[in-house]
């Protein structure tokens, strides 16, 4: 479905509900929010986050930010947030995110993505709100047919999140060619990590994390003896699997990006934010080692099963569209993680 580019290309400051905005990507989001001019209003159930990141953002900014604690599937504080804040458009974050969490309990993951997705969509509608960025995964393309992974990519799920995500983008879709005056864009993401330089906030998943950066920094802080590499006989340099590691703060600024671009344009459309290289677990690992000074013990076992060799973005349609590229390196992913885990190491947040 294509875009018409509307009469007035001013881009206006907004009130922004950002649903899961407590959360890792969310919080990063909020602060480029603020940075950009514009006002968000965090909406979180509180399941995976903590209330204590409302200060950080501010201590961040310098500027208070609203958190409402709420959930997606709850219509009438839906409403109840909307009508008080003005909201003007959303970011949708809010929602389970462990495929392999997915996979052993698929009815939770519908009832909270994809029931909370309608839901918050339908709330929108009776408020007249018809701004929405989603915020997707690359897991909507599966195993890659082709590198670099663009938007035109087959879509092929394997898992009840990544199918989750397809389905909540086919419905964005279908509301769009409802009602012409609805604006959306759905962000398809690759690996998202690292920490706002601050070291004020970053990644810290309460249970087992479900990426490789969590372990390393595990690992760097005495609490694992060693990380685990799931295979060194793939076809690539060094022969660990690659993928593409985007700077969380990145994604957040591409969130923004994409924010602003729903005041020009009506229908809808998909991007990737990715970097657009490729970095294996064994070039994380000792970049890691070399920019913090830490020794990272690790060995080499057996592969996952579905694990794929090589993965990552093609990113042209975000400059195009956007005017937004990944700007951090991978040594700043892991400076900035480092001290985001060694500031808050004895902190339960």
């Amino acid at each position: 479905m294509k875009f018409r580019v509307k009469e007035s290309l001013k881009v206006r400051i907004m009130n922004v509900l950002l649903t899961g905005g407590a959360g890792y990507i969310g919080s990063h989001t909020a602060v480029a929010l603020i940075n950009a001019g514009h006002t968000p209003v965090i909406y979180d159930n509180l399941c995976n986050s903590s209330k204590k990141v409302s200060k950080k953002i501010h201590a961040i900014t310098g500027l208070p930010v609203a958190l409402v604690e709420g959930d997606v599937r709850d219509e009438f504080e839906l409403n109840k947030v909307m009508a008080t804040y003005a909201i003007d458009a959303v970011i949708h974050l809010a929602g389970l995110k462990a495929v392999g969490e997915s996979v052993k309990s698929p009815i939770n993951y519908y009832l909270n993505n994809l029931v909370g997705a309608i839901n918050l969509i339908k709330v929108m509608q009776y408020n007249n709100i018809k701004k929405i960025v989603f915020s997707s995964s690359a897991t909507v393309y599966g195993r890659p047919k082709k590198l670099p992974i663009d938007e035109s990519h087959s879509l092929h799920p394997a898992s009840p999140y990544g199918n989750n995500k397809f389905q909540i983008e086919q419905l964005l879709q279908d509301v769009v060619a409802s009602d012409k005056e609805w604006s959306v864009l759905s962000m398809r993401y690759f690996n998202p990590s690292g920490a706002h330089e601050s070291g004020f906030i970053g990644e810290d998943p309460r249970d087992t994390p479900n990426n490789l950066m969590p372990f390393i920094l595990e690992v760097a802080s005495g609490k694992l003896k060693k990380i685990k590499i799931f295979g060194n006989d793939y076809e690539t340099n060094d022969g660990t699997g690659v993928r593409d590691y985007i700077h969380v703060m990145d994604l957040a600024e591409g969130h923004v990006s994409a924010l602003e671009r729903l005041n020009k344009i009506n229908g809808y459309d998909v991007v990737n934010l990715g970097s657009g290289k490729g970095t294996s677990v064994k070039e994380l690992i000792e970049t890691f080692m070399l920019v913090n000074g830490i020794t990272i013990p690790y060995e080499v076992v057996e592969r996952r099963p579905g694990d794929v060799a090589v993965c990552y973005a093609d990113p042209k349609k975000a400059y195009e569209m956007l005017s937004w590229r990944s700007k951090r390196t991978i040594e700043e992913i892991c400076k900035s993680s480092w001290k985001y885990k060694a500031m808050n190491k004895y902190e339960d947040i």
